[in-house]
């Protein structure tokens, strides 16, 4: 579980940015309720959730990990920009080869 999931402080990013807590999590892919568990310390998030927060809130990584109650900043998360761009190719991809095995 996380150490200590700093409320107050996401709180205030996220009314420094505009966003609800419904914007930041469908951008870590996480319900409503999941990311109500998440900030009463009652689930762990990923690395590409902290990711996505960090990305939405403006802050390093490291600074969202930290403030989420993890030991250490995640490792291997890429910006969202792309991953966007790898799912899009990826999904180019299979829709070519539809195209070839239905054409």
């Amino acid at each position: 579980m996380a150490l200590f999931f700093d409320q107050a402080w996401y709180a205030a990013r996220l009314d420094e940015r505009g966003v609800t807590r419904a914007v930041l999590a469908a951008a870590a892919g996480l319900t409503e309720a999941e990311l109500a568990l998440a900030f009463k310390d009652q689930r762990e998030l990923s690395a590409g959730e902290i990711a996505a927060f960090a990305e939405v809130l403006g802050v390093a990584p490291a600074e969202a990990a930290s403030r989420a109650g993890m030991r250490s900043p995640p490792a291997g998360a890429p910006p969202l920009d792309q991953r966007v761009a790898a799912l899009e190719a990826r999904l180019a991809a299979v829709e070519a080869l539809l195209a070839r095995l239905t054409g």
